[in-house]
């Protein structure tokens, strides 16, 4: 059987609905992209400071 005929279990026993998997999946995802934006942020900072000491020096 494959993974997306068993239904999943949560904490309690008892299976999830589809409403309730797609809820989790959107917030983990959500945090994901959250976490890859300031990532690209920081990395935009680290290289616009560096193109500006270049224009100073």
């Amino acid at each position: 059987m494959s993974e997306e005929t068993v239904p999943q279990q949560g904490g309690t026993g008892q299976p999830k609905g589809l409403l309730q998997q797609m809820e989790e999946l959107m917030a983990a995802l959500n945090a994901d992209l959250s976490a890859l934006d300031a990532d690209l942020q920081a990395a935009g900072d680290t290289d616009r400071r560096s193109s500006e000491e270049e224009q100073v020096g």
